[in-house]
């Protein structure tokens, strides 16, 4: 047992790190670490069927601390989108590989179990994958999410279905299935009804008797223990753990939980991938290469077009929607256990098996190249295809003139609209135009370093313009653009960092404000008066480092590009900003002396 641990922890160790740098991803990495050292590999590993079942816990691990961040209200809001996306494309992708696999030649029961198969996802990748690229809270996240919970609900009654499909002799299940199904439900209603009080009364007992590994201990055996109490009355494991997870979201102990739990969902997850990798039938992929990638590719296809067309008719744009077809279109776990189940009821020949399971794991192999076709390629191209036309400035001249209508920019023309100035905005983003348009706000769609546009805003005519581009380059190509044209209009301006600030400065830009640096002193200031020090101490604290870090943004503009001789400023600058706080320090002590 010791020697396959050492193993799988060198093959993660030493793998998937190079795949991760690649830019790759950590899932193929592990993939191709579990194919390395599996049975048609180097023959490290041999168990592939134990392994992938004790990994599965990572999975169960991962829909735990989903759960957790799923406060119940917040569930609630989701309800459309779990029954109304996630019936949709469980239904249709069913539909669809059912409809193939019954022109290929396979009966009806066979072809629907086949359909039903294929319209599961992998909730461990898509959700993992969608982590690492902090894409879980856009609206393709929230949707795949959603449709991930769905296909584990789903999976309850396909599963007590199948004896129905098997018929007659040929089901070896009993006939007390439907009491089993109704025995679930009450399990699940009790768990909601009950399970948040037990649970929080378990921690709260815990938290105060016993010690931090106590602590871990109780969250394991809360998630393991819901797990095992939904396989015992015949529902996902996964389902349950996320159930507990809901049920603690807005308890005191949420992120306790979620920082213990953590490692371990990290290691099963990667387990589990690695397993999936060496259930790879290598001597099958030799034998037909071209019709598993036929197949590989018609089930990405026939996903891919029906989630594409179930976000569509939601009303998502094009990227929306594909990206959440590029994200959901690999197969998923799930597919495993009912084609497992159809062998054992002998509904799909063993043969016919072997092959979908090697398609479904294909089919996960391929999905992370996938996501990089969609960076390098879809993306790219139908942001050249689908550029808008740029908006026609049809009103008179504004004394303000805003450029870049992100967070910094909304904020001025709010104080702007509530003394009644009027103001024209303009941004390069149509997708931030389209939000901001819904909000209610005038707002126009263009590129601001063209000078055309600038005429069109009638800049000639303002009192002053605002910079609030968020991208440098951009910020300093409309600057200069600014001074060059419009010499004498007075430019406000934000800049990102210091450097922008230099370049800014080198500009004549009239006002510059460091995105941070205020909101950093006024954070700064409530600490020392979190930490006792009088108000007005903390406020002249903060002045002072205020006014010296000020005095020293001007002397290092002069030699901000001169990397020697800033650092040799930044350096006699720290101790200059201690000499004076040392040199307050002894004045307040004096005057308390003279004081007394």
């Amino acid at each position: 047992m010791l020697d396959q641990i050492a193993i799988f922890l060198a093959a993660a160790v030493f793998i998937v790190p190079l795949f991760k740098k690649a830019g790759l991803g950590t899932v193929i990495g592990y993939l191709a670490a579990g194919i390395l050292i599996g049975p048609w590999g180097l023959r490290l590993v041999t168990d592939v069927e134990s392994i992938l079942h004790f990994s599965e816990f990572g999975v169960v691990l991962l829909l735990f601390i989903i759960g957790l961040e799923l406060q119940p209200s917040r569930l609630w809001v989701l309800r459309r989108s779990v029954f109304g996306l996630g019936s949709a494309q469980v239904a249709l992708t069913t539909l669809l590989a059912a409809l193939g696999a019954w022109l290929l030649g396979l009966g009806h029961p066979a072809a629907l179990i086949i359909g039903a198969g294929f319209a599961m996802s992998s909730t461990a990748f898509v959700l993992q994958t969608l982590a690492e690229r902090n894409e879980l809270t856009t609206r393709h996240g929230r949707e795949a999410f959603s449709i991930l919970l769905f296909q584990d609900l789903a999976v309850i009654p396909m599963l007590a279905l199948m004896p129905l499909l098997a018929g007659g002799a040929q089901s070896t299940m009993p006939a007390t299935d439907w009491f089993e199904v109704l025995r679930g439900l009450v399990v699940v209603v009790l768990m909601v009804g009950l399970g948040r009080q037990l649970l929080r009364l378990l921690f709260g007992v815990v938290a105060r008797f016993g010690s931090r590994e106590i602590f871990t201990a109780a969250a394991l055996l809360v998630v393991i223990g819901t797990a095992l109490l939904m396989n015992r009355v015949g529902l996902s494991m996964p389902l349950g753990a996320f159930i507990a997870g809901v049920l603690m979201a807005d308890s005191e102990f949420r992120h306790e939980l979620e920082a213990e739990l953590e490692p371990f969902k990290g290691l099963l997850l990667g387990l589990f991938f690695i397993a999936v990798g060496m259930s790879v039938n290598l001597g099958l992929v030799l034998k037909i290469p071209w019709e598993l990638a036929g197949m590989v590719l018609a089930l990405l296809a026939v996903k891919f077009a029906a989630l594409y067309a179930i976000s569509r008719v939601n009303s998502a744009n094009t990227d929306t929607a594909r990206n959440l077809g590029i994200a959901m279109a690999g197969g998923g776990e799930f597919a495993f256990v009912l084609f497992a189940l159809a062998r054992r009821q002998q509904l799909i020949d063993s043969g016919i098996v072997d092959i979908l399971m090697v398609v479904v794991t294909l089919s996960l192999i391929a999905a992370p190249f996938l996501f990089l076709l969609n960076d390098k390629v879809l993306s790219r191209w139908a942001e050249r295809k689908a550029e808008p036309e740029y908006d026609k400035i049809d009103e008179p001249g504004n004394p303000v003139i805003i450029f870049g209508f992100g967070r910094v920019g909304q904020i001025i023309s709010r104080i702007l609209h509530m003394r009644g100035i009027k103001f024209t905005a303009l941004e390069s983003n149509p997708t931030q135009v389209d939000f901001v348009r819904k909000l209610g706000s005038r707002i126009y769609y263009g590129d601001a370093t063209r000078l055309d546009l600038m005429r069109s805003a009638k800049v000639e005519s303002a009192k002053l313009c605002v910079l609030a581009i968020n991208n440098v380059e951009v910020s300093i190509r409309v600057a200069e653009m600014l001074r060059k044209h419009y010499p004498d209009i007075p430019v406000y301006a934000r800049a990102h960092n210091r450097l922008h600030c230099y370049k800014l400065m080198d500009l004549k830009v009239d006002v510059v404000y460091r995105d941070t640096f205020y909101s950093s002193l006024m954070l700064a200031r409530s600490i020392l008066e979190g930490l006792d020090f009088p108000k007005a101490e903390a406020e002249r604290t903060v002045n002072m480092f205020r006014e010296h870090d000020e005095m020293l943004l001007k002397r290092q503009h002069v030699i901000y590009q001169d990397e020697e001789a800033l650092i040799e400023s930044a350096l006699k600058s720290r101790a200059e900003l201690q000499s004076l706080f040392e040199s307050d320090d002894a004045e307040r002590v004096q005057g308390r002396k003279w004081a007394g």
